[in-house]
């Protein structure tokens, strides 16, 4: 048997956000809790949202203490900010930290015997649907705004725990490509890349079955296709991306990843690594890792990144032929795939243990060790 769970709306192209106060009084929302990181907040682009509640008369409470990898901390804050709002839904207006955040935090509100956070980690056995979330990504990359998962970083502990909850999907997506135009480059390529791995990840991954596939294989085309261009701010390039991430999402969110996200967490723990970048920096490896067990798939990838001839080639050329692909859309958008400088070498051993330990590691379609995740740092260091 097996299971799929998508949002009940979502909007896409650009100036999309527009339905937002619509949306909200045909569902009968009366007053918001916009969650949205202090970047996001500084240079207007949450405003682009908060203006036009503004303009319909609708109130709102701003809560954004939400750090790039949101912490037990701003979940707790944000639970009691919550309480004190009497908002009735919220508006999670950001990247993954953003959306992650106020997944946590309605969850808890409707499930309030997780309030320790911790006990969400895994698949928690909530009871209720979490309070109502309108998610407005302003990344291309995590998908955040059409899964069931959420990561929370335990400073404590150094480590990131992810949540897998059918309750915490936001119940409509709003993914506007202009809320993206205003990403960095050095953002705009490490979150598309974060999706490329959701989506040949997803593809690989041990859970896979034919509908997943569909949605993989197609985003993990648009994605090649579009990246360069979102890098470079062309609005073509971003339209496609805030797609091909979106479609990734629908597919992993369903059937897992594997273990280029368990290490990617478990440096993001340990280092503040971006997520996207950590993730990027390892895909090469884990692909070439994970090659012997894939079957024709990489032949797939190969095709719908671009490379010619791949019928004439042999599974050894196809394979190394898909692994070069990533490497050279990386390389194109300006990401090294080195870990040079950033793990320490009597780390090793303990990010090892933590990456074989997160929920992500058991999808991956190749079974593999302590020490085979060791090996995979090292090999990058």
């Amino acid at each position: 048997m097996y299971r799929f769970v998508l949002n009940e709306t979502s909007y896409h192209g650009a100036g999309c956000i527009s339905v937002i106060p619509e949306e909200m009084k045909n569902h009968g929302f009366k007053k918001a809790f916009v969650a949205s990181d202090p970047d996001l907040v500084k240079f207007g682009v949450t405003a682009k949202v908060t203006d036009l509640l503004d303009k319909a008369g609708i109130p709102y409470t701003l809560y954004s203490n939400i750090k790039p990898n949101p912490t037990i901390e701003n979940v707790q804050t944000g639970v009691e900010e919550f309480k004190k709002s009497g908002a009735d839904c919220i508006v999670a207006i950001g990247g993954g930290s953003s959306m992650d955040t106020s997944k946590a935090i309605g969850v808890i509100i409707t499930n309030p015997e997780f309030e320790d956070v911790r006990s969400l980690e895994g698949v928690a056995p909530t009871k209720n649907p979490c309070v109502p979330i309108i998610a407005v990504p302003t990344t291309a990359g995590t998908a955040a705004e059409v899964t069931i998962n959420y990561v929370i970083t335990d400073v404590e502990k150094k480590r990131k725990f992810v949540c897998v909850d059918v309750h915490d999907i936001p119940v409509i997506a709003v993914v506007d490509s202009d809320m993206m135009a205003t990403m960095p480059k050095g953002l705009t390529a490490a979150t598309g890349m974060d999706a490329l791995t959701h989506a040949i990840e997803g593809y690989i991954t041990a859970g896979a079955w034919e509908l997943s596939d569909m949605f993989h294989i197609k985003a993990i085309e648009v994605i090649a296709r579009s990246l360069r261009g979102a890098v470079n701010n062309e609005k073509e390039g971003r339209e496609g991306m805030a797609l091909g991430q979106y479609i990734a999402g629908m597919g992993f969110s369903n059937v897992g990843l594997g273990v280029d996200h368990a290490m990617a967490h478990t440096l993001s723990a340990y280092y503040d690594m971006p997520h996207g970048k950590a993730c990027a920096t390892l895909l090469p490896t884990t692909m070439e890792f994970n090659a012997p067990v894939t079957g024709e798939k990489y032949k797939e990838i190969a095709r719908v990144m671009g490379v010619k001839g791949v019928d004439d080639m042999s599974q050894e050329e196809y394979r190394k032929a898909a692994v070069n692909a990533v490497k050279e859309l990386a390389s194109d958008v300006g990401i090294e795939c080195t870990l040079k400088g950033v793990v320490k070498e009597e780390d090793l051993h303990q990010l090892a243990v933590d990456a074989y330990n997160d929920a992500c590691r058991p999808g991956n379609p190749r079974e593999c060790t302590v020490e085979d995740i060791e090996a995979l740092y090292k090999s990058l260091m």
